[in-house]
């Protein structure tokens, strides 16, 4: 193509192109004070924001329509502008380290269990069967990256962003003593019944019956009644879900992690998870 082709190609596709909102910034612009709630997929994200949206904003999680949550924490993922409510904003994300992420909370979760319900949201979305043990292989190309890959990463820290790390396994044991970390962490001020107000309202179940009654609040996520986005919501899925092949495979790649990070607490675990 000629260069005259190229220019008219690319006036072409920004006429094209929707206009940016008024009062609206571009998804790509943020503040250096700004947080990013970053986690691989299945990590707890979806939930995370829900809390920020009744902690930040003061919304009722049980009843606030999920487009309303998505507006307020907003997924870098998936819009293309968002309203900038509050300074700091909140961003939902699963990338790899970034130097425009300068804090970050780290959302980690059991690798075993993040496979296991990540296989499951596939198979929603793309609407087919999936292997288990294809999924969780090194060769299989998963979004963004493998979950090993994706956390050890993040531990690196390489564009030295503020980081604080919240367990989705601590934040279903004590969430309000997690939101308080957070709220630490983000430099707001809220009281304990306000945040247990907020963990109540965002329970497993109160956000399943949501999203049963109104959806998932976004147009790529149109989930039939039957399997729901909120699917189980409790640590330790992969002991009744995960087959003996694909975990003994994704042991291979992650056990370092796993052990890094508290998830295989004792040598028998360990030795059992070896020999299987």
């Amino acid at each position: 193509m000629s260069l005259f082709g190229k220019v008219g190609a690319y006036l072409q596709a920004l006429r094209h192109q929707d206009p940016l909102p008024e009062g609206f910034t571009p998804i790509s612009e943020c503040r250096a004070d700004d947080l990013f709630i970053v986690g691989y997929p299945k990590s707890g994200n979806t939930w995370f924001q829900n809390l920020i949206a009744g902690v930040a904003f003061g919304v009722d999680p049980r009843w606030s329509p999920p487009a309303l949550v998505h507006e307020l924490v907003p997924d870098v993922h998936y819009n293309k502008h968002y309203r900038r409510y509050a300074t700091p904003m909140f961003f939902k994300s699963h990338a790899l380290p970034r130097p425009d992420y300068r804090r970050v909370v780290y959302l980690l979760r059991d690798g075993r269990d993040v496979m296991v319900s990540y296989r499951h949201y596939r198979e929603v979305v793309d609407g087919e069967k999936l292997d288990l043990l294809n999924f969780v292989s090194p060769e299989t190309d998963l979004y963004p990256c493998h979950w090993n890959e994706h956390v050890d990463a993040w531990a690196q820290n390489p564009h030295g962003a503020e980081i604080i790390v919240i367990k989705y396994e601590d934040l279903l044991r004590e969430p309000v003593r997690q939101l308080q970390r957070f709220c630490e962490f983000a430099g707001l001020q809220r009281d304990v019944g306000h945040l247990s107000a907020v963990a109540a309202a965002s329970s497993f179940r109160q956000l399943r019956d949501k999203e049963a009654k109104m959806g998932f609040g976004r147009t790529d996520h149109t989930f039939e009644s039957g399997p729901f986005f909120f699917r189980r919501g409790v640590a330790g899925s992969h002991k009744d879900e995960m087959p003996a092949d694909a975990l003994k495979l994704f042991m291979d790649q992650a056990r370092s992690t796993l052990q890094r990070f508290g998830y295989l607490v004792n040598s028998a675990e360990c030795v059992q998870e070896t020999l299987e």
